[in-house]
């Protein structure tokens, strides 16, 4: 079943502001967990702990990003077609991926460079 893009642009939208609300989220929690206490132990878990949460907010940064490019190739009226090959990338890819810019096989071959 075809996914409208009508849809995929709302499941876009929706992620952009879970993911905006998200790196908010993130920012607001690791300006709590600043600094260290006076146990070793205590020291190393927060320090992962800033490092898990710097990598996560990172991961969300790369995410929001690409979503902000298939809006913006909505915009366009170029969403839906591989940036590599011009053709249309399957829509089964996108209702899986909304926001890839390769078609499947240029995906294999980018990966396999």
């Amino acid at each position: 079943m075809s996914v409208s893009h009508e849809v995929l642009r709302q499941r876009l939208e929706d992620q952009r502001a879970r993911l905006q609300e998200e790196m908010k989220q993130f920012r607001i929690d690791g300006r709590d967990n600043l600094g260290y206490g006076n146990h070793q132990a205590d020291d190393a878990t927060a320090a992962f702990e800033q490092a898990k949460e710097l990598s996560l907010l990172q991961n969300s940064e790369r995410v929001l990003a690409q979503v902000e490019a298939a809006l913006a190739r909505f915009d366009e009226g170029s969403y839906g077609i591989c940036e590599r090959c011009g053709d249309q990338i399957d829509p089964a890819r996108l209702k899986a991926l909304p926001y890839a810019t390769l078609c499947m096989n240029c995906q294999q071959r980018s990966e396999h460079s």
